[in-house]
């Protein structure tokens, strides 16, 4: 659980921030948010999207985004129990800052220079192999 710095959210301009970033906290929350806008999921096929994920946590983020009121978790009573997870009418609220967080890290992290390293290279690649015909 994050520790919360302020009693009240009414301290300065920057408190919604902090509120908001205390509800998505956590390496995973975002990504399983993210994995959540295309539609309902079961735990093992979120667990497929987040290979590195512990079971553990990921039974931990799913609580807390329920709990939080941005998953549902409907159980179905059928053996084995099947268990699905999807957005809330609040959890579909995120879709603008989840995209514009994907967007963000497209641009500025090592995925988007990956992308653009592979097609500076193959520019060279192609550049060379005309230059030897």
């Amino acid at each position: 659980m994050t520790r919360i710095r302020h009693q009240s959210l009414d301290c300065s301009p920057g408190c919604a921030v902090e509120a908001t970033l205390q509800l998505i906290d956590g390496k995973w929350k975002g990504v399983i948010l993210y994995h959540l806008l295309q539609g309902t999921l079961r735990f093992n096929a979120i667990r497929k999207r987040l290979p590195n994920i512990t079971q553990r946590m990921l039974t931990t983020q799913l609580r807390e985004l329920e709990r939080d009121g941005f998953v549902l978790r409907t159980v179905y009573p059928e053996v084995p129990p099947k268990v699905e997870y999807s957005l809330t009418q609040r959890g579909r609220t995120l879709k603008p800052v989840i995209m514009a967080l994907k967007a963000w890290g497209d641009e500025h992290t090592a995925f988007g220079y990956v992308t653009e390293t592979c097609a500076d290279q193959n520019d060279l690649l192609t550049s060379a192999a005309k230059g030897i015909e």
